[in-house]
């Protein structure tokens, strides 16, 4: 006779997934480092006297940041299930408004 036995699936709480509020405070913060270095690029391009390739990786870093910080400020965490993973009956879905961040 043989007995079957079924493992049990044991889940820990590193397997927990952020909240989302959790996950848009940290893209946000994320963010706005991005754009303080972007200020710093920029005021830096324009007061410091600096040969012209110094000069040039300061502008393009000014104006290219903020299209960076926009791509990665509006992709969710790995870890972070978006409303379109599953469908679970009678969920009410997240306003599109609150699940990206805008520029």
């Amino acid at each position: 006779m043989k007995v079957w036995h079924r493992r049990r699936v044991v889940h820990q709480v590193t397997d927990a997934q952020p909240s989302l509020s959790a996950d848009i405070g940290r893209r946000e913060k994320r963010y706005f480092v991005q754009m303080g270095i972007r200020l710093v690029c920029l005021v830096l391009a324009v007061a410091l006297s600096v040969p012209w390739p110094v000069r040039a990786l300061l502008v393009a870093g000014a104006i290219f940041l903020p299209y960076i910080a926009v791509i990665g400020a509006n992709q969710p965490s790995r870890g972070v299930s978006s409303a379109f993973d599953h469908e679970a009956p009678n969920q009410t879905e997240i306003p599109l408004h609150r699940r990206e961040i805008g520029s």
